[in-house]
Order: C-alpha cells, then sequence, then structure tokens
C-alpha cells in the first residue's frame, strides 16, 4: 500500500560497531507523510536512513515487492484465516501487542463501545483520500524545538547560521511548492515572537542586537514572498493576515526601522535642523517588521498586463505607440511595469521564490525598461532646470525611501533574477562543501528575449545596469542607526556581487555608459552636479566605479571619484559658536548631525575614496594635484587627513626603489594641514603625528627641514618645535639620513637656534632649558637664552624649572650662572615646618652645596634666603651640619683664595642658620604636641634628641636646651605620661 518499512544497516566505523535500523514511512502523491525510525534522531530534515530507505525505493524499484493496502488482504481472508492471523501477529510480538490486543478485543466485545460506533477500521497502508491535504511530513515538535534552542543561544556557537539555514529550507520549499514553507514559517516566526529577549529589551529601551535584527529583516521578508505567492488560495492569505497582524500588533514586536519608539535621544529633537524628522516620526504610523507582508496582502496578480507581462517573452506593443497613448510600453514598444520599485520587485522575488525564473525574469525586464525611461525624463527635466539648480546650488529629492538598505531589497533582488540566469553551472557545483561558495561564481552572457527587433542585451548587462543606477540612486539618509547601517551593509552587499563579475567589453561599454549618466543626471543621481544637503554620501560605490573604470577609461575614473569626494553635511558653515576654528568641524560633529548615526564610518569610506586615487594617481603630477585640492576641501576630519598623509607616504616610499617626489610632497601637504587643523585643539595622536611630520619632512630634504622650522608658529607649540621638532632635526641621525654638506649644516642650525630664541620667549616655563640646550654651540644665542631665561625668572618661572636649568648650568661648567639661577629659585620656594619629604629639599641641599664649594661669600648670600624659605627643623639642622664639616671655597675657582678653615657657627653667615633651626625646632614641638597620640610619644622623644643636638652647636645651647624642656614641662604637664618619658630622657 502507501506505506514503506524496511531495515537499515550502517556499517561500522573505528568507533562503533555495526547498528542496524527498523525504518517505516508512509507516503502520499509522491509525497512522504509520515516517518519514524528506531535511530530516534529528532531533526527537522530526514535523518539518514530515511532517506537511505527512500532512495532505495526509488532507484530500485523492482526489488521492493508492492503490496496491496492491508485491509484489501484482510477483506480476502475467511472466519478460520482472520483467527489465525491475529494469533500469529500476537505471538510474534506478545510482549508489545498483547496490553493493546486485550483492550482492543474487550472494547470490540462491548456493543456500546467508542469502537463499534464507527464503520470500518483504520488502514495505516491506504492512501488519503482525495479531498485530504497533501504535503509533506515536517515534524513541528522539533521545528519549535529548534528555533527556540538556536534563539537562546543569542547568536553564539553559529545559531544564527542554522536560523539562516532554516530560512534557506523555508526558501527551498516555497520553490518546491511545498505547502509546508508557509507552515514552517509561522512555526519559526512563533518562536521568534515568544523570544523572551523581546520584552526585555524594550523595557529597557535598548536596540535588539545587530545579528537578531538582521534575522527579523529576513523573516519580514519571507513573509512578503509567502503572501505574493501568485497562486495562492484566498483563505489561505487571509489566515496569513490574520497572523500577520496580530503579531504586529503585539507590543514587543520590532519596529521596521530599528528598534522601539524613535532613537533619537529627546534632547536632540529639541535641535533645530532635526526637527522636520522627529515629528514626522511622532506622526507616522507604528511600522513592524511584518508591516510590509500586511500591506502585500493587498496586492494581487489579476491586471491583465502583468498577466501579458510574465506570461510571454514576445508580449510587445501592437504598433508603435502614438503621442498620449497609456504608458504600458516604450518606444521600441517593449512592455513597462509602473509600479512602485520596491513593490514591484518584491514582485520578482515572490516569483523567484515561488519557482517561476522565467517569470521572474519577464517582469525583471520590464521594471527595467521603465527605469530606464524615468532616467532618460528625469535627464531631460533636469536640462531645463540645470542653470537654475546650478545658481541655486540645491535640489530636492523626490527618492525619499532609497532602494539601497530598503527592507525588501529591491536591487539586490533585480540583480539576482538577472545573474541567476546567467550563471554555469560547474558539473562539480554539488561538491561545493559546507564552508559555502569558496570560488566566485562564473557567469556568461545571455541574451534578452524579447518580441521587438533584437537588443544585443544580456541578461548580465542588464544585471550590472540595474546595480549602477540603483547605487547611484540620489536619496535621503533615512532615520535612525539601524536604518542607516542597513544602507551601509546592503550597498557593501552588492559591491560585492558586483566585483564578481569580469569585466568584458560589453560589460565595459555597459559601466561607461551609465556613469555618465550618472554624472549628468540631475536630481535623480547621487553623483550628479548639484546635491541635497542630507543626501546619501557616494564614496564607496563611487570607490568601486573608480577601480573598475581605470583600466578602460581613466578620465572618467577621475572625474567620477573627484565628484564623489564631496560630503554636504559636513560643508555648511560652522555654527556660530565655531567661526575661530572653521577647520575644526569634526569636534563639532556630534552634536551638530545628530541623526547622522554613521557618520564616523561615512567619512572613512570617504578618506578610502581618497586613499585609493592617491595611489592610482602615484607618477603623475596633474593627477595628484587635483586629488590634493579634493582632500583639502573636502574632508574635516584631521585624523583622516593624517591616515591620507601617512598612505601617501609608504606609497611614496617603496622599500626597493626611489622615492616618488611628487607623492611625497603631497604627503607632506597633508601633515602639514593636519599641524595647522589640530594646533588649538586637542588630539591624543598630536605627538605622534608631529614626529611623523618631520620623518616626512627629512624624507622630502633640506628644504623642507628649513621651511618647518621657519615657519612653526603656525604648526607647533612652542614645547613641540623645541623638544621634538628642533631636537630631531639637530639630531646625529638626521645629518647621516641627509649627508649635509658644512653650509648646509649651519643653515639648519642657524634656524634651529633662531626657533629655539622665539620659543624661550613665548613659553620661557616649557622651553628655556631645550633653547639652551639647542644653542650650546653658538656663543652669541647662548647668552641670549640665558638672558631670556634670567628676565623670566621672577615672572613665569616655576622653582623646580629654574633649579632644573641651574643644574644644567652647573654640569655644563658654569657654577656662577648655576648660583644665581639658584638664588633666583630658592626665593620662589616655601617649606613648611612638617614638609620633611617635599621633593624639593633636594634641590636646596644641591644648592647650598654649591654655594658652600663656590665659597664665603656665596654661601653668606644664599643662607638668608634658605632662611626665609625654609622652615622645616629636620631639612635646615641638615644643612647645617653639611656646612660645619668642611671649609667653604672647594670649588677652585681660578683666582679665589680658599681660607681652607672651618666657619664657626657663632659667626655670621653659619649663626643665622643656627637660630633659624633652633626656633624651627621650637615651633615645630609645639605645632606636634598641640595634637599628639600615645602611640607617637617614642618617635616625639626622638626629634627631641635631635633638637638638643642642633641647641649645643651654640655656645651657651645646653642652658637654653634646659628652659626649653622646662617649658615643656610647665606647658604640657596634662600630658602626664608623655612628661614622665621627657624627664627620664632628658632629666
Amino acid at each position: 500500500g502507501f506505506h514503506l518499512s524496511g531495515t537499515v544497516t550502517e556499517p561500522a566505523t573505528a568507533t562503533e560497531p555495526e547498528m542496524t535500523y527498523k525504518v517505516a514511512i508512509s507516503f502520499d502523491r509522491c509525497k512522504i507523510t509520515s516517518v519514524t525510525c528506531g535511530c530516534g534522531n529528532k531533526d527537522i530534515f530526514y535523518c539518514a536512513h530515511v532517506v537511505a530507505l527512500s532512495l532505495y525505493r526509488i532507484r530500485k524499484p523492482d526489488q521492493v515487492k508492492l503490496r496491496l493496502p492491508i485491509s484489501e488482504t484482510l477483506f480476502q481472508m475467511n472466519r478460520d484465516q482472520l483467527q489465525k492471523f491475529v494469533q500469529y501477529l500476537i505471538t510474534a510480538h506478545h510482549t508489545e501487542v498483547l496490553p493493546t490486543a486485550q483492550k482492543l478485543a474487550d472494547e470490540i466485545l462491548s456493543s456500546n463501545s467508542e469502537i463499534n460506533q464507527v464503520h470500518g477500521a483504520p488502514d495505516p497502508t491506504a492512501g488519503a483520500s482525495i479531498d485530504d491535504e497533501n504535503c509533506w511530513h515536517l515534524d513541528e515538535e522539533q521545528v519549535r524545538e529548534q528555533v527556540k534552542l538556536f534563539l537562546s543561544q543569542g547568536g553564539y556557537y553559529g545559531s544564527g547560521k542554522q536560523l539562516n539555514s532554516m530560512f534557506a529550507k523555508v526558501r527551498e520549499m516555497l520553490r518546491m511548492r511545498d505547502s509546508n514553507g508557509a507552515r514552517m514559517l509561522t512555526l519559526i516566526t512563533e518562536q521568534f515572537m515568544a523570544d523572551p529577549r523581546l520584552s526585555l529589551w524594550r523595557q529597557q529601551g535598548t536596540g535588539i542586537t545587530e545579528k537578531c535584527r538582521q534575522l527579523w529583516d529576513e523573516l519580514g521578508a519571507l513573509w512578503v514572498c509567502v503572501v505574493l505567492n501568485p497562486h495562492c488560495k484566498l483563505e489561505e492569505k487571509s489566515c496569513w493576515l490574520r497572523q500577520l497582524r496580530k503579531w504586529g500588533e503585539m507590543d514587543v514586536c520590532p519596529l521596521e526601522d530599528g528598534n522601539y519608539g524613535n532613537e533619537l535621544p529627546n534632547i536632540t529633537n529639541a535641535l533645530t535642523q532635526s526637527s522636520g524628522h522627529s515629528q514626522d516620526s511622532l506622526a507616522r504610523p507604528r511600522r513592524t517588521v511584518f508591516t510590509r507582508a500586511i500591506e502585500g496582502c493587498d496586492l494581487h496578480w489579476q491586471d491583465s498586463h502583468l498577466q501579458r507581462i510574465i506570461s510571454s517573452d514576445f508580449y510587445a506593443s501592437p504598433s508603435y505607440q502614438r503621442e498620449g497613448e497609456s504608458l504600458l510600453f516604450n518606444s521600441q514598444g517593449q512592455p513597462l511595469w509602473l509600479e512602485h520599485v520596491p513593490t514591484a520587485c518584491a514582485r520578482v522575488d515572490a516569483l523567484r521564490s515561488h519557482g517561476y525564473p522565467r517569470e521572474a525574469l519577464r517582469l525583471t525586464v520590464a521594471i527595467i525598461n521603465t527605469l530606464r525611461l524615468q532616467q532618460q525624463r528625469q535627464l531631460e527635466i533636469y536640462k531645463h532646470q540645470k542653470k537654475e539648480l546650478l545658481q541655486r546650488g540645491a535640489t530636492t529629492i523626490t527618492n525619499l525611501e532609497g532602494w539601497v538598505g530598503h527592507p525588501l531589497n529591491p536591487i539586490g533582488c533585480l540583480f539576482l533574477t538577472l545573474t541567476e540566469a546567467c550563471r554555469l553551472e560547474e558539473e562539480n557545483c554539488l561538491e561545493i562543501s559546507d564552508a559555502g561558495d569558496s570560488k566566485p561564481p562564473v557567469y556568461q552572457h545571455v541574451p534578452v528575449v524579447t518580441g521587438s527587433q533584437d537588443s544585443g542585451e544580456s541578461y548580465l548587462s542588464l544585471a550590472l545596469e540595474v546595480a549602477l543606477m540603483g547605487m547611484g540612486q540620489q536619496r535621503v539618509m533615512p532615520e535612525g542607526l539601524y536604518a542607516q547601517d542597513k544602507v551601509c551593509r546592503n550597498e557593501e552587499q552588492i559591491i560585492a556581487r558586483l566585483q564578481d563579475l569580469e569585466l568584458d567589453p560589453v560589460l565595459v561599454q555597459t559601466l561607461r555608459k551609465q556613469c555618465i549618466l550618472l554624472l549628468e543626471g540631475g536630481p535623480f543621481s547621487g553623483l550628479g552636479e548639484v546635491i541635497h544637503r542630507e543626501s546619501v554620501p557616494m564614496h564607496t560605490f563611487a570607490k568601486y566605479l573608480f577601480s573598475a573604470l581605470l583600466p578602460h577609461d581613466a578620465d572618467l575614473a577621475y572625474k567620477l571619484a573627484l565628484r564623489a569626494m564631496r560630503l554636504p553635511v559636513l560643508e555648511t558653515t560652522a555654527p556660530s559658536g565655531d567661526v575661530t576654528h572653521p577647520h575644526h568641524l569634526v569636534s563639532v560633529v556630534p552634536s551638530r548631525y545628530p541623526r547622522w548615526f554613521t557618520l564616523g564610518h561615512l567619512e572613512s569610506q570617504q578618506c578610502e575614496l581618497a586613499s585609493t586615487m592617491l595611489t592610482a594617481a602615484k607618477g603623475d603630477m596633474l593627477r595628484l594635484r587635483t586629488v590634493l585640492e579634493a582632500i583639502q576641501k573636502n574632508i574635516h576630519s584631521s585624523s583622516l587627513i593624517f591616515k591620507l598623509a601617512q598612505d601617501a607616504f609608504k606609497i611614496a616610499t617603496p622599500a626597493d626603489s626611489n622615492s616618488d617626489t611628487t607623492l611625497l610632497n603631497v604627503a607632506l601637504e597633508l601633515g602639514l594641514q593636519v599641524m595647522r587643523m589640530t594646533l588649538s585643539t586637542l588630539n591624543w595622536r598630536r605627538r605622534e603625528m608631529v614626529r611623523w611630520l618631520v620623518t616626512c619632512a627629512t624624507e622630502v630634504g633640506v628644504r623642507a627641514l628649513v621651511s618647518i622650522l621657519q615657519s612653526w608658529y603656525s604648526l607647533f607649540t612652542p614645547t613641540e618645535a623645541t623638544s621634538i621638532v628642533a631636537a630631531t632635526v639637530m639630531s646625529h641621525n638626521t645629518i647621516l639620513r641627509l649627508s649635509l654638506d658644512y653650509p648646509q649644516r649651519e643653515e639648519l642650525a642657524s634656524c634651529a637656534r633662531t626657533l629655539a630664541l622665539q620659543c624661550a620667549m613665548k613659553d620661557p616655563q616649557n622651553c628655556a632649558l631645550s633653547a639652551l640646550t639647542l644653542c650650546e654651540k653658538d656663543h652669541i644665542a647662548f647668552e641670549t637664552a640665558y638672558q631670556i631665561v634670567i628676565d623670566a625668572a621672577s615672572t613665569g618661572m616655576t622653582y623646580t624649572q629654574l633649579f632644573t636649568i641651574a643644574r644644567y648650568m652647573e654640569h655644563r661648567g658654569y657654577p656662577l650662572r648655576a648660583f644665581k639661577l639658584a638664588s633666583l629659585a630658592m626665593t620662589h620656594l616655601n617649606l613648611a615646618y612638617n614638609q620633611d619629604t617635599h621633593p624639593a629639599i633636594n634641590d636646596v641641599l644641591w644648592a647650598c652645596a654649591l654655594s658652600h664649594s663656590l665659597g664665603k661669600n656665596e654661601l653668606a648670600a644664599i643662607i638668608p634666603l634658605v632662611v626665609k624659605s625654609v622652615h622645616c627643623a629636620t631639612v635646615l639642622s641638615d644643612i647645617l651640619r653639611r656646612c660645619t664639616m668642611t671649609a667653604p671655597g672647594l670649588a677652585g675657582i681660578p683666582g679665589r683664595r680658599n681660607s681652607g678653615k672651618l666657619m664657626s657657627t657663632d659667626k655670621a653667615p653659619l649663626r643665622q642658620l643656627l637660630d633659624a633651626t633652633i626656633s624651627a625646632y621650637i615651633n615645630t614641638t609645639h605645632s606636634r604636641l598641640t595634637h599628639i597620640s600615645p602611640r607617637h610619644y617614642g618617635e616625639f622623644i626622638e626629634f627631641l634628641s635631635k633638637a638638643r643636638e642642633t641647641f649645643l652647636l651654640a655656645q651657651d645651647g645646653h642652658i637654653q636646651f634646659a628652659q626649653f624642656i622646662d617649658n615643656l614641662k610647665q606647658i604640657y604637664k596634662g600630658k602626664k605620661k608623655l612628661m614622665l618619658l621627657v624627664r627620664e630622657r632628658f632629666g
């Protein structure tokens, strides 16, 4: 009958023994309607054993014995044979069947049982009746389980891939016209709608993840395909419509243009230029991922013109049209289809998806003829308005809904329909592994079949033409991050497909013709002379066109790419707050273009286009200048110009051959522009940029170095100019790299010194030391730099800077100058009693040691300054100890007589230092005692012992100290325990 059973043996492997499985399959009208297999594997697809048995039955029909359905066989038996049959059957399977047999016997013998109310009995081997639904077996539970599992993995472990392959399965079912396609899609959608993350995302107001969004998009597109099935029954359609509406009305249903609600934070809605859009989005009805499918339910295929287009290759205008006839045909008599383009393309997709490739192809050709006609007409209209539009410098956009990035992917759909008709199927195409199509597809020209005269066109050239038309369409940047991302993604997908086409002479001709149309095009072209400020940029597309055209028509390639370099949204003048730096637009971008979420990506694409042109123009002076001008005019981000400068430098200086001077100069010019742009704005890469610029100028040569040294103030801060630029230019490496002669070296050195002095004047704090270092070899310049430091010492410099320069002076062999600077530094310093770990202590000790080594006079000059600035007892006693250990004047300055005698603490200048030290100890002691805790008592006693050492340096020191201790006992007698310790140690 309609039942096939068999045993399938799976051969043994290295790890598994041989296994045998029992398989049973029911079928009806060439479709498998149910399966069971002993392996128990659960999957959407049939297990290998079911497939093996089915193939065996198909390939070896004569080996499978055909029998009547079992009910027929039983009908032929008499009473005894039937009894025998049942008993043998029960005996063969008594463990499994006996309980069932008993139960059935009881029910048959009971007159009012349910089984006796029905005539006849079931027969699993008999076929279905003619009115029964006939469709392949689909394990619905299994579909639900798998989708649920993949969704729960949230795009990890390749679950996105798995879900995409389920979508592909649905498409395959639709193509085979298997009615399970829509059923399986329903099951998948139910699981998607039940995804617990949806309500979570909605509550948090966060966006759905990117991977998940793409799956939802595919789901929406598949439903459009299902409802546009040209041969579905009306009741099926109304059933789908009910389902789609039910899902669309649920709160958690994802929206078509991204996530939940308007993605713009409210703050930007207050900005004037986005108000037009935000008002819109409040008024617009809520559109979900199912809205297009719901709208698609209203479409039908009954239009007679449409029916004729899709049913014949030779449908043409009865006679050439006279003016004023309805627009069903073009002037060549070819049929046109004037529906809204994305809708018309959705029909093509539906035809293709439901297994009507010829029909899809015919409709595609009609759509392209319509697009061509529109392109021609728009061009004619534009020619009349051209003058006025160019004067206005602005245009309106008619296409508010662009075709690239559109939810229905119209351009991708037409392109695929046409290229599939041209695909060369290789013999081994089935052998392609799961890794996907590793080899790009191979296409051949297939002539377009038409009713009118031979057009000489191929479906392949039409595919290229429609892709170029769609990509070049001028369109407004859509709202919301998701929709904008989608535009970029879709554009990249189409370009990737275009790159698979081998450009032969026929395709090159199509490419050139379409490029010229796009360049001349008015408002319909994104590459036209005038475009709207909010128009989607053409950089990515132009980069493809440039590379494709370059070998065939370089002039056209450059013309196109240069035209595409613009980014009008950034070209309007800066807001009033920013007039001073019109070129620092990038810093204000986020607040000015709240709705251009992908601006960063778009700018980097603009940079890629420029880089491609620079690379191609190497060695061509004229072209390089034009590209350079385009970059300077259109690119507003300093970091991108820097990237271009680096690119140009790399291309200009290949490791294996000579540098390209013209391109090197372009790199330098771009580098200089970056320096000017970032001079007064903060840029974290600034140091790297400055270093790179010097490297680039060095590569260009000595004139470039002289030039940047002379105009340093427009390029660098004084600190950068001295510490990085001049220092690098004057380094040994640079001189070797350029193999300079003496006059050239002198010229560079003189420029560097002039720069150093200018910087020291402008910013002595940060540049004085570098200036002195750079001027070392020139006496006059060095003196000038030193004078600048002295002049600035009283006002603009800190003690740290002065001490650093003073130490440098000593190191260079100018001890007296070092002493002068150290004295100036001391006047800026103030060390409180408790700052005994202050970083400046080392400088103070060094200054005193320097003065001491210079002689009595210098020491006498510095001590009053020390006494005035330092109030920390331990530091003062340290200085005092060092001064009394050796005689002053050991620096051995010629013409000085050093007495060689130790200095007395009773006479000036040390007497003053000693008094100051003693009073510092007294003050510190009182300060410490005001809030001292018992755990610091021991430390305090040690401190007093140190103090005693200093007191004893004075003639009447022991008396002074004893008085001091008595004083303490008197004042702090409340601190009994501490005073006990003081008595123990000091009496």
